[in-house]
Formats: structure tokens, C-alpha cells, sequence
């Protein structure tokens, strides 16, 4: 939609007012009666704040809140496509380079059971962990092969204006996006500088406590609004290695 210019504005706004005092003097020339004129005008002005309040901060605030609720509705449809694509893959190949993942993931293993307070408490405990990434432990090269495969999906994420709106989401994708990059301009994995691995696993550990997190959160929007999508995440759970997709 073209914008008004401002002079325009200006412009509409005086004749507004100037019919309005126009049509004061029709009334006072044809009935004589300031008195009644006062009234009205007093009363009309009065009426305006209550107006102010009940359009600008009453139902702009429930149509905010509704915009809001369906903005995230579509975004978490947006994270759902990402981790069935290429974020469950990501979480095993990430957590294959995790030194203390099997200590650690058994704390992943969400349920059922889980609380809101539990969801809260695990975010914590990921916001302060020091994931610990051994270059060597995981396969770099599939990793590479991965992220190459599902570059142009990643590409397409990036381009949803819809995501401005989920800072957190957006960050993992600029450092998955990254780490693809930085993978696929080697031509190689194997035999490189200790100094090029040590870069690498830096880029995976930021990757990796970024996907960690959105994970969790994601199950926790499954959980609260789709029990039979969290159903199979549960049963597809990656920290998990006695998961299992058959439902017993």
C-alpha cells in the first residue's frame, strides 16, 4: 500500500476541522442555541478518552495477543518442518561429538512427566553447559555430507521474513548455516590442521548448544499443544538410545 505524505496528512486532517467548525456554525445560524452546541461538544471530547482507552489499549492489546498467538503458531510450524528435515539428524550427529554425552543425555530423556518447572530447570543447566566437542569421536564427513544436502532448505528457512520474530531460532540457523559453509569449502575433512579442527569444533559446539535447546523447547510446545506429535518425538528422542518409534 502507497504511503500518504505527510503534508497530505496535515492537509486532511485541517479540513476535517474545518467542516467540523463549519457545521457548528450551520447549527448555531439555523438554532441560535450555543448552549446545547457546549453540551455536545463537551461531551463528545469527554467521550474521546474513553475511546482512546478502550480502542488503543483495551482492543489493540486483544488483537495484539491473537496476531501473536497465530505469528507463533506459524512459526512453530516453521521450527517442525526444520527438525524433521534436518534437525534430528543434526542432534545425532552433534551429540556423536559431544565427550559427555552419555553421562549427559540421560537427562534429555523427556516424558510424559515432564513438567513445566522440569522444561524450566533443563533450559538453565543448557544455557550454563560447557558442551565439550571432540572433533574426533563423531563422523565429520557425514556431518558435512548433511549440512551440504540441506543447504538449500536452510536457505529457504533463512529467507521467511517470519522468523524475525524468534530471535533464538534465527541464531541457530545463522550457526548451522555457518557450519555448513565452513564444511563445504573444504574439500577434504581428513588430515587437516589441529588448528582447522579446533575452529570446526568451535562452530559445532555453538551449533550444537543452540540446537539443544531449541529441542527442548519445541518439545515442550508439542507437549502442551500436540500430545500425539510429542508422542513420537518421545519415541524418536535422540538422547535416548532405548528409544524406540514402535509404541509398546
Amino acid at each position: 500500500m502507497k504511503k500518504i505524505p505527510l503534508y497530505r496528512q496535515i492537509l486532511f486532517g485541517l479540513l476535517l476541522v474545518f467542516l467540523s467548525v463549519l457545521f457548528y456554525l450551520i447549527h448555531f445560524a439555523f438554532f441560535r442555541d450555543a448552549h446545547h452546541i457546549f453540551i455536545y461538544l463537551v461531551g463528545d471530547i469527554a467521550f474521546v478518552f474513553i475511546e482512546v482507552l478502550l480502542v488503543t489499549l483495551i482492543i489493540h492489546q486483544v488483537l495484539s495477543e491473537r496476531e501473536k498467538r497465530a505469528m507463533l503458531k506459524k512459526l512453530n510450524m516453521v521450527i517442525g518442518a526444520f527438525f524433521s528435515e534436518v534437525g534430528m539428524s543434526l542432534l545425532k550427529h552433534f551429540w556423536a561429538f559431544d565427550a559427555e554425552a552419555q553421562n549427559f543425555g540421560k537427562h534429555l530423556n523427556v516424558d510424559n512427566e515432564w513438567s513445566p518447572e522440569h522444561f524450566d530447570k533443563m533450559e538453565e543447566i543448557l544455557k550454563n553447559r560447557d558442551f565439550k566437542i571432540d572433533i574426533h569421536k563423531g563422523d565429520i564427513e557425514q556431518l558435512r555430507s548433511l549440512l551440504i544436502d540441506k543447504r538449500a532448505f536452510l536457505l529457504r528457512l533463512l529467507e521467511n521474513p517470519n522468523l524475525l520474530e524468534h530471535e533464538e531460532f534465527t541464531e541457530l540457523l545463522w550457526a548451522v548455516f555457518h557450519l555448513a559453509e565452513e564444511l563445504s569449502h573444504r574439500k577434504n575433512v581428513h588430515g587437516l590442521p589441529d588448528t582447522d579442527y579446533d575452529h570446526l569444533a568451535g562452530d559445532i559446539k555453538r551449533a550444537s548448544g543452540l540446537l539443544v535447546r531449541e529441542w527442548l523447547s519445541y518439545m515442550e510446545h508439542l507437549k502442551g499443544n500436540y500430545p500425539y506429535l510429542f508422542s513420537l518425538a518421545v519415541r524418536t528422542n535422540p538422547f535416548n538410545p532405548q528409544a524406540s518409534v514402535e509404541v509398546k
